[in-house]
């Protein structure tokens, strides 16, 4: 049987989980078959405490808009058996992991920690490992591969999980189109194929729909960002 992967991202009120931070989103991607399936795990989260000013301004998300948001422990299980069994996708995974271990605790100490029901793969490490010495953040490397089409005005749980997973197959299944080209000699057979095979994995994407009440969520907070900050979102030019 194959193994179950899920490309996973959190957000959170700050950066360190030791100052009593706490997650504030989780997007998480079912892959199959190195393809995304319409199966994802997406809720924004009540922290019960502010977010911090540096923070909302990577992911555009305020207090206001968590005030009717579920608390962590609302949804334990429920995010426990999304990704129970597989092999967890995620960029410097240590970050998030040291968030949702404590959400886990907090939430109950009978909860196991992620890495006791999962594997996990940090995709920064195999980035690092790929392309030593250069930026290897997810947005560097989505420029790299020339993941497109998606709004990165501000930064998401769900949406940066999407992203990572485009990433993750181009990390993992070969090379670049643009790395197959060289002082400008032909294509050699191999290459050719290995060309043919990205193309139809990025053809063969699955579009992973939202529910109306993630898409009203989604819409009211452009919203109340584009107010907030006074500037369009790049979301609507499209």
């Amino acid at each position: 049987m194959a193994k179950k992967y899920i490309v996973l991202d959190t957000e959170t009120t700050g950066l360190e989980v030791k100052q009593g931070h706490r997650v504030i989103e989780i997007g998480a991607v079912l892959l199959n078959d190195r393809k995304k399936s319409e199966e994802h795990f997406h809720s924004y989260l009540n922290p019960a405490r502010l977010i911090d000013e540096e923070a909302s301004k990577v992911h555009g998300i305020t207090n206001s808009d968590l005030e009717d948001k579920p608390y962590f422990d609302e949804i334990a299980e429920e995010f426990i058996n999304f990704i129970e069994g597989s092999t967890l996708v995620i960029h410097n995974a240590p970050f998030d992991l040291g968030f949702l271990n404590n959400e886990l605790q907090l939430a109950s100490t009978s909860y196991p920690s992620i890495e006791e029901i999962c594997d996990v793969e940090d995709s920064l490490i195999i980035a690092r490992d790929k392309f030593p010495g250069q930026r290897n953040s997810l947005d560097a490397l989505a420029s790299r591969y020339d993941v497109s089409g998606y709004d990165r005005t501000f930064h998401g749980a769900l949406l940066d999980a999407n992203i990572l997973a485009d990433v993750y197959m181009q990390l993992t299944g070969g090379q670049s189109k643009f790395e197959f080209i060289s002082n400008g000699n032909s294509l050699s057979e191999q290459d050719k194929d290995a060309e043919n095979l990205i193309i139809d994995q990025i053809e063969g994407l699955t579009k992973i729909s939202a529910s109306k009440t993630e898409i009203k969520d989604h819409e009211k907070r452009i919203s109340e960002i584009e107010k907030k900050y006074s500037n369009e979102a790049i979301w609507r030019k499209f």
